[in-house]
C-alpha cells in the first residue's frame, strides 16, 4: 500500500462453477483486478472451492468514502460487472459491502501467486 492509510474496505463477491473457476480467476485478474489495483491502495483477492461451486471474494482498501465513490462513479456500493461477468457468474452481485476500517495489525500480506 502506498503512504496513505485505508479507512474502508469495499467488499466484493461472485460465485462461478467449479469447472470455470480456473478461467474466471484468470479473467477477473486481467479484466477486473489489475484496473482495481491502480486505484485502490490494496486489494486482496480470496477464493474458495466447494464441491459444485468456487466463491471469489476482492477486498480492496481505500483512503476514504470519497475516494472510492470516485473509482465507482458516485455511489460506492455500486457494482461495476465486467464483460463477460454473465457468462461466467451464477448470479450477478447487486451490491458491494462497504466497511470502515477500525483496527489492522501485522503483515496481511500474501505471496503474489500463492
Amino acid at each position: 500500500m502506498s503512504g496513505k492509510r485505508p479507512t474502508v474496505a469495499r467488499v466484493w463477491r461472485g460465485r462461478t462453477t467449479r469447472e470455470r473457476a480456473d478461467e474466471y480467476e484468470a479473467y477477473n485478474f486481467e479484466v477486473g483486478i489489475k484496473p482495481l489495483i491502480e486505484k485502490a491502495l490494496g486489494v486482496q483477492t480470496f477464493r474458495e472451492d466447494r464441491e459444485g461451486e468456487s466463491e471469489f471474494v476482492t477486498v480492496s482498501y481505500w483512503e476514504s468514502v470519497e475516494a472510492m465513490a470516485a473509482f465507482t462513479g458516485g455511489d460506492p456500493t455500486a457494482i461495476h460487472h465486467l464483460p463477460r461477468d454473465a457468462e461466467f457468474l451464477l448470479e450477478l452481485p447487486k451490491a458491494v459491502q462497504v466497511l470502515r476500517l477500525r483496527h489492522s495489525q501485522g503483515d496481511i500480506g500474501a505471496e503474489e501467486d500463492a
